[in-house]
């Protein structure tokens, strides 16, 4: 099973122009994080899928015990190396990889963590269950993607064009409502559930793999 439809190599000719681009909303990005932070411990192995250039998990990284990010672009890791060099942050590192890596040990992580990924992956189900068994049980899933499903009219006629002539990836057009059925239907409890930016289709969702104790669900927004 392959959890990403769009070559490395377009991604690889993305990574300048991505690693240069700024945050577009920085509000919404700082809040998301301290969303996330509020789940991690000490103590935890963590994985992020689709890393990107590593910004997220310079951030992220110095709230766990280790942090594993990865990504299919060889030229996204190597930025992401390169903005890690120095910072002295012994427990983070970068990987080429996938979903699909059979490197990727079967219930070895706390946590696992995707930004605007799963909107990319042509079979979310299938990806819930694969990220289901990495992790260990009562481990958390934290993931915040766009619901592109829900964006206009002219946005879901544009994307087929461009991915036409090559200027886009592949997009699953999620929706809120088929995201969170996915991620109930893979086993998970969902835990706290809010739209970064507040008027956007940008939905975040931070879901448990049960461990046979019922979880204190916090506010769903």
């Amino acid at each position: 099973m392959a959890f990403s439809t769009a070559p490395a190599r377009f991604w690889d000719r993305a990574a300048p122009a991505y690693a240069r681009k700024p945050v577009p909303d920085e509000a919404a990005y700082r809040a998301t994080l301290s969303l996330v932070r509020g789940y991690l411990r000490p103590a935890d192995r963590a994985l992020e899928l689709g890393c990107g250039t590593g910004s997220t998990a310079l951030e992220l990284a110095p709230s766990v015990g280790h942090l594993l990010a990865t990504d299919l672009s060889p030229k996204m890791i190597a930025i992401a190396e390169g903005k890690a060099a120095g910072r002295g942050l012994d427990q983070l590192r970068f990987r080429v990889g996938t979903l699909d890596e059979a490197w990727l040990v079967e219930g070895s992580f706390d946590v696992v963590m995707a930004f605007n990924l799963f909107h990319l992956l042509p079979d979310v189900p299938a990806a819930l269950a694969r990220v289901d068994r990495l992790l260990r049980p009562g481990g958390s899933l934290l993931f915040k993607t766009p619901c592109v499903g829900e964006s206009g009219p002219i946005v879901r006629l544009a994307i087929p064009v461009m991915r036409a002539f090559g200027r886009a990836p592949f997009v699953n057009f999620v929706t809120q409502r088929s995201l969170l059925s996915a991620v109930g239907g893979a086993g998970f409890e969902i835990l706290e559930t809010g739209l970064y930016p507040k008027k956007s289709h940008s939905l975040f969702i931070a879901a448990r793999k049960p461990d046979g104790d019922e979880p204190a669900a916090r506010h769903l927004a």
